[in-house]
C-alpha cells in the first residue's frame, strides 16, 4: 500500500476508522471525510475532510481534496452510511427515505463518477462498497438501509463490467453484525429491554436472536482486514464480487 492514494468516506468512527488505521499503517495515503473526522487527525499521511456525503457538493469537495492534496487516487472505500432503526414500514416517509438514499447510495454513485476517471487515467484502481447482510436478508425495521444496500450491489456489478477493461476493479463487502457504535447502542437497547448488562444483551443477541456459527459479532477491524484484500494486489482478478463478513449469519446458498 505504500506510496498509493485511497478516499474513505464514513471515517471517522467504526469500519471506516479501521480502514484508515490500516492503510496508513501501511503506508497509504489517505483523505478522510466524514461528517466528524478527528478521529483521523494525527494518523501519518491522513488528510481529514469535514463533509456533508449526503449532498452532491460533498462529493464535489472530496474529489478535489484529493487531486490537490495528492494528485489523484488508486483506492475509494464507499463506507458512509445511515442505517435508522424504523418502527412500521408506513412510518417511513418521502424525506426519510430520500435522506437515506442520498447518504448511502447517492454518495457512492457521485464519487464513482468524481474518482473513477481518475483511477483510469492512472491506469486503474480499486472501488470497495461497504454493503451488509441486510441486502440479502432485508429486516423490516432497517426497510430503506436494506433497499440501499441491495442497490449498492448492482452498482458494483455494472460498474465492475463497464471499468473491468480500464483496471479499475469494483467489489462489496457486506458485513454481518458488527461492534460500531450503531450495534452498541441497539444493545443498550436491548440490555434495557431484558433487563441485563449490555454484555450479556450482547450474547443474547450473538446466540439467541441471531445464532450466529463462529459464536460473536464482527470488530470493525475484521471488515477491515477484507477490505483491504480488495484494495490490493492479491485480488488482482476480483472483481464484481460481494464478500460475506458475518460469522456465518448468511445461510443460504
Amino acid at each position: 500500500m505504500t506510496g498509493r492514494v485511497a478516499v474513505v468516506t464514513g471515517a471517522g468512527s467504526g469500519i471506516g476508522l479501521e480502514v484508515v488505521r490500516l492503510f496508513a499503517g501501511e503506508g497509504c495515503r489517505l483523505v478522510a471525510a466524514d461528517l466528524d473526522p478527528s478521529a483521523c487527525e494525527g494518523l501519518p499521511g491522513v488528510h481529514a475532510v469535514t463533509v456533508d456525503l449526503g449532498t452532491a457538493e460533498g462529493a464535489r469537495r472530496v474529489a478535489a481534496a484529493v487531486l490537490d492534496r495528492f494528485g489523484g487516487v488508486d483506492i475509494l472505500v464507499n463506507n458512509v452510511a445511515v442505517a435508522p432503526y424504523r418502527d412500521a414500514f408506513t412510518d417511513v416517509d418521502d424525506a426519510a427515505w430520500q435522506h437515506t438514499w442520498e447518504v448511502n447510495v447517492m454518495s457512492c454513485v457521485r464519487l464513482c463518477r468524481e474518482l473513477i476517471p481518475m483511477m483510469v487515467g492512472r491506469g486503474g484502481g480499486s472501488v470497495v462498497n461497504i454493503g451488509s447482510e441486510a441486502a440479502r436478508h432485508p429486516k423490516p425495521y432497517l426497510v430503506d438501509y436494506a433497499v440501499s444496500k441491495a442497490a449498492l450491489l448492482a452498482l458494483a456489478k455494472a460498474l465492475s463490467t463497464e471499468y473491468g477493461p480500464a483496471g479499475v476493479r469494483v467489489n462489496t463487502v457486506a458485513p454481518g453484525p458488527t461492534r460500531t457504535s450503531t450495534m452498541n447502542r441497539f444493545l443498550g437497547s436491548l440490555a434495557r429491554r431484558l433487563g441485563v448488562d449490555p454484555e450479556a444483551a450482547a450474547e443474547h443477541f450473538v446466540h439467541e436472536m441471531r445464532g450466529l456459527a463462529l459464536g460473536r459479532m464482527n470488530e470493525p477491524a475484521d471488515v477491515a482486514a477484507v477490505v483491504r484484500f480488495l484494495a490490493g494486489s492479491a485480488a488482482r482478478q476480483v472483481t464484481g464480487a460481494e464478500y460475506a463478513v458475518d460469522a456465518g449469519s448468511t445461510t443460504s446458498m
